[in-house]
């Protein structure tokens, strides 16, 4: 197209012609551009919405607030899913990150709040390592099952050991203090929700960064070509390592949460539904996004508090109802459901020769 027939369109036309016109290479960074400042503006309302929701929806703080400290742990499981791995046994991490709170908060009336999330920070990523170096030799059902079995220990320690750990009655968190200062049942509450909304925040963008990263893109290669990964350098095990460290400390911090909302560290934490519950939450929001884990959990509490008011012990039926149709209308679960919905998934899965 010449000089003097591009002068007879308008500016706008001009620009939609030279991108129509533009490589293919270019024009699917244009759509993964647009679709990223989409995904980031549909963050930015959520991360709004979620902040105003004591000012709003007062009555449902506590509920948002035990849904995303879930969350965390399940964004954890995200990140083992990322290299095609499933471990029945995060649930033990989940435990330690309470359990750490319950210790020490007994142990020292008046404990910071951040002082009790680095506990659990440390105790969580501490075991994870350990636990990491035997589990991650094996792929498949074999690394599910052998992360179960060490689940499965930890929880009957937990139950058995009732003179340090209350056995089945559990331990009880006491309230710790935030920057020092002793805050009251009503303000705790809402001291701790912005707390667990910060690092959800913050955990989001850490992951997301981290799958992107050349290490995330080589957790991917553990799934698809552990050869390949070990023909350029990289020791599949040491990158399953790191994932299954970093998916531990998720676990921890959403236990840590959950059990100072509570006020209450329980060996149910370590069972081996808990961890079943935050594999299903994975896939009902979606593996294939950091923000299916928080959609999910969202939804699987919703449905499992309202359902279980209006039909007693029936809560499982309808979930697995929803869990059902959504994985055979969206198979990618609540978070392809969205992109769907807003045209993103196009501008994601656009082959050369669709553009064309």
């Amino acid at each position: 197209m010449s000089r003097k027939s591009l002068d007879a369109f308008p500016d706008h036309a001009v620009s939609a012609t030279a991108a129509a016109e533009a490589p293919w290479p270019v024009r699917r960074r244009h759509r993964e551009k647009y679709a990223m400042n989409k995904e980031l503006l549909a963050f930015i309302i959520v991360a709004v919405l979620l902040a105003v929701v004591p000012f709003t929806f007062g009555t449902s703080t506590t509920f948002i607030a035990m849904s995303l400290a879930k969350g965390l742990a399940v964004l954890g499981i995200l990140i083992l899913l990322r290299a095609g791995q499933v471990s029945f046994g995060h649930a033990m991490y989940f435990a330690i990150g309470a359990y750490a709170a319950a210790f020490l908060s007994s142990a020292f009336r008046g404990i910071d709040m951040l002082l009790l999330i680095g506990a659990a920070i440390l105790a969580s990523g501490v075991a994870g390592a350990i636990v990491g170096i035997f589990v991650t030799r094996y792929r498949g059902i074999f690394f599910g099952m052998v992360n179960l079995a060490f689940s499965m220990v930890f929880y009957s320690i937990l139950e058995k050991a009732f003179h340090i750990t209350g056995g089945s009655d559990g331990m009880r968190i006491r309230r710790p203090t935030l920057l020092g200062m002793e805050l009251k049942r009503a303000e705790f509450d809402i001291a701790i929700y912005y707390v667990i909304l910060l690092f959800a925040l913050l955990s989001v963008w850490l992951v997301w960064r981290y799958l992107r990263s050349p290490m995330g893109e080589a957790l991917r290669a553990v799934k698809s070509n552990e050869t390949r990964l070990e023909y350029v350098g990289l020791s599949a095990k040491s990158v399953l390592l790191g994932g299954y460290i970093a998916s531990a400390v998720l676990c921890g911090i959403g236990g840590v949460f959950m059990g100072m909302v509570q006020g209450l560290a329980t060996p149910e934490h370590a069972f081996w539904t808990r961890s079943s519950e935050l594999v299903f939450i994975a896939a009902l929001g979606g593996p294939a996004h950091v923000a299916g884990a928080f959609g999910g959990t969202v939804v699987f509490e919703a449905v499992r508090t309202y359902a279980a008011a209006l039909l007693d012990d029936s809560w499982q039926l309808i979930l697995g109802v929803t869990l059902i149709v959504i994985i055979l209308w969206a198979p990618g679960g609540m978070v392809e459901l969205f992109r769907r919905l807003t045209g993103l998934d196009r501008a994601k899965t656009l082959t050369p020769e669709a553009g064309r």
